[in-house]
Parts: C-alpha cells; structure tokens; sequence
C-alpha cells in the first residue's frame, strides 16, 4: 500500500467519494478512507431522489435549487441506468398551507431555473384524471399538480462513485477506522485500523467527509481544527412490500405541514422523512414509535385503503446549522471549516454531491498552491 498521498479523505459516503474522484481525476494521488462501508450511513438513508429542492423555494434558496436542477440533468447522463426519471403528483386540499396559486408559481419558477430540455414540464391534472390516482383521497381535493424528478439507489450510486476514483488512481481503505491524525511540517500523519491491523499513511492534505460522525472525527486530530456548530436530524422512512404505486407523491403532512415522499421502492412503497433533532451516538440511531406513528397517519389520511403494516423502519441523520428554527425551515446549503492543510464538509444533498467536490478540490488545489499545475477536472462527462 502507498503510504503517502496528496490527500486523505475520511468517509465513504457520497460526498466523501465525490471529492476522492475530482482529486483523482485532477491526477491528485487520494485515499479513501471509510469504516464500515461505501454509502453505509447517511447516503443509504436518504428518500432515494435526485431532485431540485421545489420546496427551496420557499426559502429563497434559489441558487442552490438552480444548481441542483442543473446536477439532476448531468446525474440522468452519466449514470442513467440507475438515475430514473418519474412523475410526482401534489395533491392540494381545503386546509393545506399552500395554495393553488402559490403552487402553480413556485412550479413556474422551478421550470424556468430547470432550462430547456431538463424535465421542465408540469401540468394541472384534470379532475376527470383523480381516479386513477391510486385510491388518493379526494375529499375537499382541490386540484393535482403533476411535475418530474429522479429519483435513484443511493447506496449504488455512492459505491459507482468510489468505484470511478479508483478507476482514475484514488486508494480505497475500507475497512479503516480513524484513531488519530497530527498535524506535521508537510501536512498530516493519519493513525488507522485497517483491517484489524494498525497502520500510518500521510497526507498533505486532509479531508474530512464523516456526515454525522464529522466533529468526533475531528476531536481526534492535532491540533483540533475548527468545527461548525449543528444539528444532527433524524429522518425516518418506512419500506412496505406492497406497491401504491409505480410513481411518486409529494404529500402535505395534514399534522405539521410537513413534506412527505410517497415513491415506489424495490417493487414496494417507501415512505418517508421525518425530522427529529437527535443526540447521542450516530451508529446507534433508530427509527421512534412516534416518528413511525406520524407517517403511517400521513400515508392512511392520503390513502385510506393502504392500511398495510411496514415491513422495515430505518433512520439516517442529516448534518444541519444548528438554531431555533425548526429542521425543516433550516438551509441545506453545504458549509465548510478549514484551516492549514485541512477542510471540512458539512451538509450536502446526494442529488448536488458532484458540485460540492468540485468546490472542495478547488480549494484543497489553492491551498496547496497548485493552481498552476493542477486543475479540477470535469467530471459531468465521466460515466458511472
């Protein structure tokens, strides 16, 4: 095994194998470092979506919306046998928060920021239409909106990803468990578990990928490096064996207004997320009974005939700014800490993981000071 490289990258999730694959492909030499599995945390929990944020908007988060409907188009490119395109239908009643009117706007702008010829489209589905729409309860129903995304494997596409950095050079240590790392005159020396063995890499640069586990990494190294203060959220999905349907529903929680994804899974239904601050161990996270509970009534009020019982309950945690303010009205936007030869990522959508590596390796580049003699290479041509 190399024992020396430009960069070490500490986790296997997708954002983790994004940045291994731009350093790679930037002929940077890069070590893959992960603990368990590629995309066994976080980017095995997510709704499974390549999707711009609609609900962004609400938030003015536009330039993240434009950037992410941008990604779903190269996404549905370069790997378009496991990134699939599908309808979504939003259904608006009496008593939901948002409006016909407020929708059709919101719908209007996520088009135009899509461009041409990149699942823009959406449509008003005639009343005539509502029956075939799985048993939905039309009762005070007002209208259906229909609009596209993709949706995808999360694990899968995580896994092709670390796949292609190896491809273009990257190391992959799995399993590798961070001891510690230290701060030296060239960069950092790395202490880890591979394998049940101990083993010494250095790197001139490190990267810090964890999701959830970020900061207690972090605690690790010496000297400790700047943290961002945050959340760690819990969402909760619910798999079901038998299929609703063969497309997706975007769904007003009736308790809280919440966004709901009602979406065929595995020749079943998966149903999901919830948003619960959590704390403790990010290995022991587990779905609650309350957190079940909320999205069964969600599924039976929109779908009273859908009375099956799910077959698996699983939780991932998502990496928010910490505040007042309910998860859900938090920025998704990712944010970075650096300091000497050290960057770290917190946040970050799965559908926008090859943007955010771009940045990162941009600055891992200027920092090391070779803007000169290294570029970011594009990686929106590369298939996986």
């Amino acid at each position: 095994m190399e024992q020396n490289f430009d960069i070490c990258v500490i986790g296997g999730g997708i954002q983790g194998a994004g940045i291994a694959q731009a350093a790679a492909l930037s002929g940077l030499s890069v070590a893959l470092l992960e603990k368990s599995d590629w995309g066994a945390g976080t980017s095995s929990k997510s709704s499974k979506l390549i999707h711009g944020g609609l609900r962004y908007l609400e938030s003015f988060e536009f330039g993240l919306v434009r950037e992410s409907l941008k990604e779903r188009r190269i996404l549905l490119n370069i790997a378009s046998d496991i990134v699939k395109p599908n309808w979504f239908y939003l259904p608006v009643y009496k008593n939901s928060q948002h409006k016909s009117w407020q929708l059709f706007a919101g719908l209007s702008l996520y088009r135009i920021l899509a461009g041409r010829k990149n699942l823009a489209g959406f449509k008003r589905l005639p009343r005539a239409q509502w029956k075939q729409l799985n048993g939905l309860n039309t009762a005070d129903l007002e209208t259906v909106f229909a609009y596209q995304d993709a949706q995808t494997d999360d694990r899968a596409l995580t896994r092709r990803v670390a796949l292609s950095a190896q491809s273009h050079g990257a190391s992959l240590l799995c399993p590798a468990t961070v001891i510690s790392a230290e701060k030296t005159y060239k960069g950092y020396s790395v202490r880890l578990n591979l394998n049940g063995d101990s083993k010494t890499i250095y790197c001139r640069y490190l990267v810090n990928a964890a999701g959830p586990w970020i900061n207690p990494v972090a605690k690790t190294i010496t000297p400790t490096p700047p943290m961002v203060d945050v959340d760690l959220v819990q969402g909760t999905h619910l798999e079901f064996t038998e299929q609703l349907s063969d497309r997706c529903f975007y769904l007003e929680a009736q308790q809280d207004h919440r966004a709901i994804f009602v979406m065929p899974y595995k020749g079943g239904t998966l149903l999901g997320t919830t948003e619960k601050v959590f704390s403790g161990n990010p290995d022991q996270v587990n779905p609650s009974p309350e957190e079940i509970e909320y999205l069964l009534e969600v599924i039976r009020y929109h779908f009273p005939h859908f009375n099956h019982k799910p077959i698996k309950a699983w939780a991932g945690l998502r990496v928010l700014p910490s505040g007042d303010k309910t998860p859900f009205s938090r920025s998704r936007e990712v944010q970075f800490a650096e300091s000497e030869n050290y960057l770290a990522i917190y946040g970050g959508k799965l559908t926008g993981y090859r943007a955010t590596a771009e940045t990162a390796i941009k600055r891992v580049i200027k920092s090391m000071g070779l803007e000169k003699r290294r570029r970011v290479q594009d990686s929106s041509k590369v298939d996986i």
